[in-house]
């Protein structure tokens, strides 16, 4: 398991960047990146229940661990899905993904850590990051 951490700085407020991050269309477009057809099905507020999928059935359930707005979010990763089903191994517990927004003079700097990757995914999850957060920053800075 290794911790992983990306940032950018996005032309854009930082209410704009996180709205934009988490809306159901835009979201769909910049998580392209991991796999076309990447969505979520549940909500964002703490506490919440999230699965978060590529369209052909697998992904990743997960929970709200906390979303303070244009400020933090956190996400408890619970579980992979296969075929539509989650697993039961815990491979993924006690991996949180975390994402934090700071804005100076209309510059965010959007950081994400990721505190546990399983080693067998770090090369993907780390080339697909940076697409994921070059496609973001493009979309949060279109006029």
């Amino acid at each position: 398991m290794k911790s992983l951490h990306f940032s950018i700085n996005i032309h854009a407020p930082k209410a704009r960047v996180h709205q934009l991050m988490l809306a159901d269309q835009t979201y769909r477009e910049w998580t392209s990146a991991f796999a076309e057809g990447s969505s979520y099905q549940g909500s964002w507020d703490k506490g919440a229940k999230i699965l978060f999928g590529d369209g052909q059935g697998s992904g990743m359930s997960a929970r709200i661990a906390e979303h303070r707005p244009a400020e933090f979010v956190s996400i408890e990763m619970l579980s992979e899905v296969k075929n539509g089903v989650p697993e039961k191994e815990q491979q993924w517990h006690d991996v949180f993904e975390n994402y934090t927004f700071t804005e100076t003079k209309g510059v965010t700097t959007l950081q994400v850590d990721i505190t546990a990757m399983p080693d067998e995914y770090v090369d993907f999850m780390t080339e697909s990051w940076h697409k994921a957060l070059d496609k973001l920053k493009a979309i949060c800075e279109r006029s």
